[in-house]
């Protein structure tokens, strides 16, 4: 698949880049991209809930009724959950939600979360570039030059680039990353993904080695 190179301007730069077909030409397998969206929203959590359940609320332990004889459940304090007003059980307790996946899991959820925006005609490739000085002013038309203003963009960057994080780091829509560290979540949670042409090299690096994560 050949995609057209722009510069910033939005203008055609006469070049062509072929997007790599084992990367962005694959059948997409939306349970590997649900497994690592999933890895990753849990890991987000913090588990931190927690209720104060029977043993630990105020509160008599006097032995309301009889063991056996008295028809109904058998209930021993008022704090025993069957009682209206009694205490809570199974509440929840402060727990870790992250949980594993398989390296190659998360790398073909990856490869088919980039072969899905290849599908959708939701990647820009733009030439290498910098700013001089963190300016949202000039991001913003970036943007507008590039015709993704009105959606929510994902910047593939090759390595960190202060000026121009610090240029889109107030912009609801903008998200920023770096090629060798692109997640399954955030590919699709972008409408669009606008890569530079140093970051497509890194990612075919990455995602073409099996060994990588």
């Amino acid at each position: 698949m050949e995609v057209s190179v722009l510069n910033i301007k939005g203008e055609d730069t006469g070049k062509k880049v072929v997007l790599n077909d084992a990367i962005f030409g694959i059948e997409p397998n939306d349970h590997c991209i649900y497994l690592a969206v999933n890895q990753y929203l849990a890991a987000q959590r913090q588990g931190t809930h927690k209720s104060k359940e029977r043993s630990e609320i105020s509160g008599s332990t006097r032995k309301l009724g009889r063991q056996k004889g008295g028809g109904g459940a058998r209930r021993g304090d008022i704090n025993s959950p069957l009682l209206v007003g009694g205490a809570r059980v199974f509440g929840p307790t402060p727990r870790d939600y992250s949980f594993k996946l398989n390296k190659k899991v998360k790398q073909l959820a990856r490869r088919s979360a980039l072969s899905q925006k290849a599908i959708d005609n939701a990647i820009v490739v733009v030439e290498d570039f910098n700013f001089e000085a963190p300016s949202t002013k000039e991001f913003i038309k970036v943007l507008n030059n590039l015709k993704v203003s009105e959606r929510k963009q994902l910047f593939v960057l090759p390595s960190s680039n202060k000026a121009v994080y610090l240029s889109a780091r107030n912009l609801k829509g903008t998200q920023m990353a770096i090629a060798s560290d692109i997640n399954t979540y955030g590919i699709m949670n972008a409408e669009v993904l606008v890569v530079t042409e140093s970051s497509l090299e890194i990612i075919n690096n990455t995602l073409t080695n099996t060994k990588e994560a």
